[in-house]
């Protein structure tokens, strides 16, 4: 009979990656949740899934920016992780978070289900690169919200039809 997982011990690693990367856990966060830091904000979000998949609470808090580290809710994250059956990732969106960078973002949703129900997470998440780490700074929940100039009613559309935007896209 195995024992459960407790916080001293991950759940099993699993053969596909639970990022659903489509790869090995081995050959895409594995790696990663073992101390290899990840190269992009991107991989550092996907193999932070992955470590509520596998229960990995100390790589959640180690990925942490290091002064943001005393907010950690180590319990909470605990039982996110053991409630939930982690069924999926979508990343929506990057903007920066590649080698060279200092900052990254990365909108995501994240699947699972609990108690029955299947939930979703929906985050717009920063991340930082430093002394040769990337760490998880902050999210908001919900799309990142976009930024553009305002268009107003009577201006022409800016899709290029010549048209007020009133008339065009704006109906």
């Amino acid at each position: 009979m195995t024992a459960e997982p407790t916080a001293a011990t991950p759940k099993a690693t699993p053969s596909e990656c639970p990022c659903r990367s489509g790869k090995s856990f081995a050959d895409c966060c594995g790696p990663y949740l073992a101390g290899l830091p990840a190269p992009t904000a991107e991989a550092l979000m996907r193999s932070r899934y992955s470590a509520y998949a596998v229960r990995n609470i100390d790589y959640l808090e180690e990925t942490l920016l290091p002064e943001t580290r005393g907010d950690f809710a180590r319990k909470e994250a605990e039982t996110w992780a053991d409630t939930s059956l982690w069924t999926g990732l979508e990343v929506r969106g990057t903007e920066g978070g590649q080698p060279g960078d200092t900052d990254g973002v990365v909108e995501f949703v994240a699947r699972f289900t609990m108690n029955g129900k299947p939930l979703t997470h929906h985050e717009t998440s920063r991340f930082t690169h430093r002394d040769g780490r990337w760490y998880y700074v902050d999210g908001t929940l919900g799309a990142r919200p976009r930024s553009g100039p305002k268009v107003g009613r009577n201006d022409p559309c800016p899709c290029g039809s010549g048209k007020k935007y009133k008339k065009c896209h704006g109906a």
